[in-house]
């Protein structure tokens, strides 16, 4: 039988780290808060900055909001980092994307300081997790999987593991993650030849391309463990994920659900560095 793997218990334990994280701090006079920016008016963005802010008031961190319009100039935005940038008394910053097409995405992303740089976008943030180091934090849904298989008690050593998607928010980060848990790791995409047979090879198959169930029952074998990070809307206004939930179970040891899934941890993780990054800033 398929063991659906779910984020309510991942997130339960994460956010009772992040209570302990929050208590301590206060304690020592530090109230952490996270920043959020957002350019105009995207119904996702909206959706995601409200479940943040429910779950950083639930455990105890504050939240500052501000809304830019979408034609806002980018000397403008870049200001506005700048400003949050120097503000002692803010630990984190989430700036949704993607921005406006006139504005320079990986300037602004770039000029966002990397001790606050909490979903690390930046480049300096990226080169932390390709070098295996603790500069910045780690893309948050990246470092979502991870969690959602650590709190299953998935061992990653010298396991083979296929991530099926390339972009810098989830698919190259993670598979950098995966390599220094030691797992050998194949990066695929929706152009990889048979497709298919690369993922039966392997042992953990992460799913990150954004498209629609691509990965059926014909991509499974028993066996395996399935972490679907896509999030896809139908025709018939259905969320799914990038794995044909029906068509795994039954077939694989253990998958994600979507919804329920890895999108659930992810905003815990999000908290989670915010408490971090105050941490690190009282050192």
């Amino acid at each position: 039988m398929t063991e659906i793997l779910k984020g309510a218990e991942v997130v339960e334990a994460i956010n009772a780290r992040v209570i302990a994280q929050v208590e301590g701090l206060r304690a020592a006079g530090i109230a952490p808060t996270l920043a959020i920016l957002r350019v105009g008016e995207r119904a996702d963005d909206i959706s995601y900055e409200r479940g943040a802010i429910k779950r950083a008031e639930k455990l105890g961190v504050s939240v500052l909001s501000a809304v830019l319009p979408e034609s806002v100039s980018q000397d403008e935005l870049l200001a506005r980092i700048e400003f949050l940038n120097a503000d002692n008394a803010i630990h984190g910053v989430l700036l949704f994307r993607p921005l406006p097409a006139h504005i320079d995405e990986e300037a602004v992303r770039n000029s966002l300081a990397p001790g606050k740089d909490i979903d690390g976008i930046g480049d300096f943030s990226l080169a932390g997790v390709f070098t295996g180091s603790s500069l910045g934090f780690a893309p948050c849904t990246a470092q979502a999987c991870l969690e959602i298989l650590d709190h299953f008690g998935y061992e990653l050593k010298g396991k083979r593991a296929i991530v099926v998607g390339r972009s810098l928010v989830v698919g190259k980060p993670v598979a950098m993650m995966l390599l220094e848990r030691h797992a050998t790791v194949t990066i695929a995409h929706s152009r990889t030849k048979d497709l298919a047979a690369r993922c039966r090879e392997a042992d953990l198959v992460i799913a990150c391309v954004g498209r629609a169930k691509l990965i059926d029952g014909d991509y499974l074998r028993a066996g395996q463990t399935v972490i679907d990070v896509g999030i896809n809307v139908t025709a018939e206004g259905l969320l799914v994920g990038d794995v044909d939930f029906e068509a795994a179970l039954g077939i694989v040891d253990a998958i994600t659900p979507v919804p329920g899934g890895v999108g659930t941890v992810t905003t815990s993780v999000l908290i989670n560095h915010v408490t971090q990054a105050a941490s690190r800033g009282r050192v």
